[in-house]
């Protein structure tokens, strides 16, 4: 059995050095979700079982061809973790493919210039994964921008000052027919486009998403203790390594939950799966 896990967290965004819409806590819950896994023997801490990649490298290429290492030669029962850490947003769908109207994305590095990856990209890819496979999608990151104009009135108190979201503004060829049609639904960025009961992410594998918050909210890093973290990574790995790989997925996400609101935080993570995934021990 082969466990993989591609691990990405950008708190560099382009150009090199500040001046992007940079954020803070990314590199440091790669290292902590790199550590958790390899502790708890999720994956080993090896070059040939997990890739981390960060800041400037961590381009729309790289990304693409870092999804493309983990599923290949995957087979069933394997474990596969894809992990990402840093800003979302979403786009108008000009292909005409989602019902809600929207492409949710993550934001490499160099999105500005290379463009964003969308959950377009990100189906077609894992659909790929063989029947069998277990494969878990986490991502702490916005996955729209309703709850950025919502969430902005907090920095009027000197607490939230030093709050950051994990939102990219979409470009104004995009971003502009979503603001100009408020009333476009929300869907979250692997949500099957004919959702129905007990659907995966996509066909074939075992296939769970982990989001760090609700589909119309950011996901928020904040400085805990002096160090800069993504609130729902912090909970997520600190709970896990604290419970072990005994616990299952649906008693983990409730204790995340239980613990980014004693914090303090609206946003309310996310677990997507079958119900039988659910139910199942984390990773397996």
């Amino acid at each position: 059995m082969t466990k993989k896990a591609l691990l990405i967290g950008i708190n560099d965004y382009a150009p090199v050095g500040p001046g992007g819409p940079d954020l803070r806590g990314c590199v440091n819950d790669v290292q902590d979700m790199a550590n958790t896994l390899s502790v708890l023997g999720i994956v080993p801490a090896s070059p040939t079982s997990m890739q981390i990649i960060t800041d400037g490298r961590a381009t729309r290429a790289a990304i693409l061809n870092g999804i493309k290492w983990l599923i290949t030669g995957a087979k069933a029962q394997d474990g596969l973790v894809f992990y990402y850490s840093g800003h979302g947003s979403q786009v108008i769908d000009i292909s005409g493919d989602e019902p809600d109207g929207r492409d949710e994305t993550i934001c490499p590095h160099d999105f500005a210039t290379a463009g964003m990856i969308l959950d377009d990209d990100l189906q077609s890819l894992f659909a790929k994964v063989p029947a069998g496979v277990n494969l878990d999608v986490i991502l702490d990151s916005c996955h729209s921008g309703t709850g950025t104009r919502e969430l902005a009135a907090l920095a009027s108190s000197p607490e939230e000052k030093s709050i950051a979201y994990r939102y990219i503004e979409p470009p104004i060829d995009m971003g502009f027919f979503i603001d100009s049609n408020p009333s476009l639904p929300v869907r979250g960025i692997l949500k099957p486009k004919k959702a129905t009961k007990d659907t995966s992410i996509a066909s074939g594998a075992s296939q769970v998403l982990w989001a760090g918050c609700r589909d119309n909210q950011t996901s928020a890093e904040a400085s805990v203790s002096g160090v800069y973290r993504g609130l729902f990574t912090l909970n997520f790995c600190k709970i896990l390594r604290a419970a072990g790989v005994t616990i299952t997925r649906k008693n983990l996400i409730a204790q995340i939950c239980r613990d980014v609101k004693a914090m303090g935080y609206s946003q309310v993570p996310q677990l997507e799966g079958t119900t039988a995934s659910l139910s199942e021990k984390v990773f397996t």
